[in-house]
């Protein structure tokens, strides 16, 4: 990170106007100031009467991803009819949009930190003044708290849940800043901390575009019989052999037994327990009125196993009654099958063969499954399938957390950094 994250806490000659923690070379200065935010930002009313910008230049406004440009983020511009009116928008600019979203009923403030572009009327457009980072002001409305707090007691709300707020009115609110020095200076740690986020996030990304690649080479395509990358101890094997569900597994209906954890099948995380859910279940209270499943074998949701919901049981645990649980035969190593199932191909397969008049009401019975033909390699190579596809997703978990960890991290930087607008009206 370009900004050393080192802080020390508030000294007590400071004000008590101010934030938690604060970089070394402020330590002594003074304590913030609770300031009307028209102390640092005017209304912008240029318009494109001249029509120097064009529908390629329109931005919309992301509560995640701040000002963007709509052909470039959504793939096609959403001009009216004409963009005479429409509000110029210089980088660095303020621009508050007054739609209401959900985590943020009161519309949201975003800097521009793009190219120069125009907005619809109903965006507010605001340039920052001398004493004015605007990028600090980005980041300080980006807390959902304080963007909404701030907001609140200023706008309105019309019958029909519309904004009903001047433009200038919306800088009449107070907020609590430091001198110019140190606003950029916080305005710097936190664009670094975002640099690394956005990173590691297109890393992940990254890691699960070449799986889903990999997954097509490792995996022959619909009419064909191998597939096009092999393992090399397997480049002599021949196709892979048709044989039909009912070979591979058998329908396991053994009753549940007490003492062992409840799970439920999930189309994205496989098999979870249901102690990890925030929300309350209604089990069957007699365990033997559950299906009990072995370590290694597949449980699937009749319901939803056309969307992939299935997956490979950790431990023995037991599922609910509606589910079907498929016992692993000799040649049949489950884990690949985790995998195979998910196959676009496999999906479209098992969609053809599950009963019901509408999708919403598909069911895919063991009776069914067991007469789908499926194209499999021999145990060896599923195996070797699986475990180069395990220990990629074990690589793409891990970097999923250092993604989620700096997420964390920075929301909980920010709560030192900034003083809330509660705590600044105190």
């Amino acid at each position: 990170m370009s900004s050393k994250v080192e802080f020390s806490a508030a000294t007590a000659g400071m004000s008590t106007l101010g934030p938690k923690r604060r970089f070394p070379e402020f330590k002594e200065a003074t304590g913030w100031r609770n300031t009307k935010l028209n102390s640092l930002l005017f209304e912008a009313k240029h318009r494109n009467r001249s029509l120097e910008l064009g529908p390629a230049d329109v931005i919309s406004v992301s509560g995640e991803y701040g000002c963007v440009n709509q052909i470039e983020f959504m793939g096609r511009s959403y001009a009216g009819a004409s963009v005479k009116d429409y509000h110029v928008v210089e980088r660095g600019d303020i621009v508050y949009t007054k739609s209401p979203l959900k985590k943020n009923p009161f519309g949201i403030i975003k800097e521009n930190k793009g190219r120069r572009g125009i907005v619809s009327t109903l965006y507010a457009v605001y340039h920052p003044s001398p004493d004015c980072c605007p990028t600090y002001l980005d980041h300080f409305f980006s807390v959902d708290f304080n963007l909404n707090s701030y907001l609140q007691p200023i706008v309105r709300k019309g019958a029909k849940n519309d904004m009903k707020v001047n433009n200038a009115d919306v800088l009449k609110g107070d907020i609590c800043v430091p001198d110019l020095p140190e606003q950029r200076k916080i305005a710097a740690c936190l664009d670094s901390l975002d640099a690394l986020i956005a990173a590691q996030g297109r890393k992940v990304e990254a890691l699960r575009v070449h799986k889903r690649g990999l997954m097509q080479w490792l995996f022959p395509q619909e009419g064909e019989t191998q597939p096009r990358l092999r393992f090399p101890e397997f480049q002599n094997s021949g196709d892979w052999e048709t044989k039909l569900g009912g070979e591979l597994f058998a329908n396991r209906k053994e009753r549940g037994e007490a003492g062992l954890p409840i799970y439920s099948v999930t189309i994205h995380d496989g098999m979870v327990p249901r102690s990890s859910f925030d929300r309350n279940f209604y089990d069957i209270e007699d365990p033997a009125g559950n299906r009990k499943v072995h370590r290694g074998d597949i449980a699937y949701n009749m319901m939803r196993m056309w969307q992939g919901a299935l997956g490979t049981a950790s431990e023995d645990c037991l599922v609910s009654p509606a589910y079907v649980v498929l016992r692993p035969r000799s040649e049949s190593f489950s884990e690949f099958f985790a995998y195979f199932f998910k196959l676009p191909q496999s999906l479209r397969k098992l969609t053809v063969n599950s009963r019901g008049l509408t999708k919403d009401r598909l069911r895919l019975y063991f009776d069914d499954f067991a007469k789908m033909p499926l194209s499999v390699p021999g145990k060896a190579e599923q195996r070797r399938i699986a475990d180069c596809l395990a220990s990629l997703d074990n690589i793409i978990v891990s970097d999923a957390r250092k993604l989620e960890t700096l997420k964390t991290h920075k929301k909980g930087l920010m709560q030192q950094l900034f003083p809330s607008v509660a705590e600044a009206d105190a």
